[in-house]
């Protein structure tokens, strides 16, 4: 599913919203959970899942093509995990 998917569905729901309103509010809510996760901020949305911040650290590791050792920095990623309803819905 695409943002632009999104966007349809959401206007579809609410058959009287204008094309930019249904726009306006999936924007809203990917900037709002965005910058959640980047002040570290842990959101829960029920029903849904989770979406927490991760540190990885450092690591060494080997380069597949050449078998080389390279050193992998340290980073900040996004971790999602599927609420129990979510996935009992998928299977």
């Amino acid at each position: 599913m695409k943002r632009s998917d999104l966007v349809r569905s959401v206007q579809v729901k609410f058959n009287r919203m204008r094309p930019e309103d249904a726009d306006r509010i999936v924007e809203i809510l990917t900037n709002d959970i965005t910058d959640a996760v980047m002040r570290g901020d842990r959101i829960e949305i029920r029903g849904f899942g989770r979406f927490m911040p991760r540190v990885r650290a450092t690591k060494d590791a080997f380069n597949p093509r050449t078998g080389k050792p390279m050193r992998l920095d340290a980073g900040r990623t996004i971790l999602f995990r599927p609420s129990n309803e979510l996935t009992k819905k998928m299977n």
